[in-house]
């Protein structure tokens, strides 16, 4: 992998930043390019438009006379982990610039914002940051194209939820297409049946972390660990109420402790929990229900009445500059 010399970070030179202008629409931010100039001036920054395909711009740019030595972006989890998968194929650091709604990995890393991603950069500190692979294909299928994501993979109630937002977002915007949404499960949500090891069971969601995270959770959309190689599964066993299900998705711990206080969330005995280096299952929606899946954030459909999802913890996945840590 190509060094970074503090010299070239020092003025940015050597870095190509793709900056996704549709993350963060939902939060108030100021907007990075000034500082990019004042601290990046020889960085190359190209705005990802709304019919811009990132792969196409990163192989362009790899494929150029002078191409970079890290790439980076600004945007969500959704932006950070297809860089990141970009950034695995073509053997280059990562820069994480936060600048989504939730960016849950950039949290994670300390990046707290485009300011300290910016002094890791400079500083030259970097972690080689663990994954999965994740591939749906229907059924009947051989296996599909894997795709890379850092926080987590889910299906059941939350990428039903995700996937009625997104259909009230260009009416109502991101949050109060959330908050219809919310609304909509609490009324028509029903469980899914899943089939592991030869086993069926009816569940409200399962959630594939990647590192093993807090056991009272069951949304593990946050990542407590960057470097550890394995898989952290949350199965939600169909035992509970629509209202514990739907609050089962709270993330935040503030919001689950508060929850857990009000006797919201499911007991530990509805939650089965697995430590493992890979996990497959069939998903059936059942009638009416769409076959989907999300990766950090983003929604994926599949076709069919069913499709089989499995996950694969990839150790020393990317290399992703963090700040120094204390000694």
């Amino acid at each position: 992998m190509p060094p970074t010399p503090t010299v070239l970070a020092a003025t940015g030179r050597g870095l190509f930043i793709v900056r996704n202008a549709q993350s963060g629409t939902a939060v108030i931010r100021s907007d990075p390019a000034a500082l990019f100039a004042e601290r990046l001036p020889e960085a190359v920054v190209r705005e990802l438009g709304e019919d811009d395909d990132l792969d196409t711009i990163v192989e362009e740019v790899m494929e150029a006379d002078a191409a970079p030595d890290v790439l980076g972006v600004y945007g969500g989890d959704g932006s950070v982990s297809r860089m990141a998968q970009l950034a695995r194929r073509y053997g280059r650091p990562l820069l994480v610039l936060p600048g989504g709604t939730f960016n849950h990995f950039a949290g994670s890393a300390g990046l707290t914002d485009v300011a300290t991603a910016i002094d890791a950069f400079q500083a030259g500190t970097t972690i080689e940051v663990s994954a999965v692979e994740v591939s749906a294909v229907e059924e009947t299928a051989a296996d599909g194209t894997a795709i890379l994501a850092l926080n987590a993979v889910s299906v059941g109630a939350y990428p039903e939820l995700i996937d009625e937002r997104e259909r009230h977002r260009p009416r109502l915007g991101k949050w109060l297409g959330g908050v219809v949404a919310a609304q909509h499960a609490l009324r028509e949500a029903e469980p899914l049946v899943i089939v592991r090891d030869g086993r069926r069971a009816r569940v409200w969601s399962v959630f594939v972390g990647v590192g093993r995270n807090d056991p009272r959770r069951v949304a593990t959309m946050q990542r407590a660990h960057l470097e550890e190689p394995v898989l952290d599964v949350r199965i939600h066993h169909a035992r509970g109420t629509r209202l514990r299900a739907i609050a089962s998705l709270a993330f935040g711990r503030r919001t689950a402790a508060v929850l857990r206080a009000l006797r919201l969330m499911p007991p530990r005995s509805d939650v089965e929990r697995l430590v493992v280096s890979e996990f497959e299952l069939t998903v059936r929606p059942g009638p009416g229900h769409p076959s989907v899946f999300v990766h950090d954030g983003e929604l994926e459909e599949e076709p069919g009445d069913e499709f089989r999802l499995r996950c694969v913890a990839v150790p020393r996945a990317v290399t992703v500059f963090v700040p120094p840590r204390e000694a």
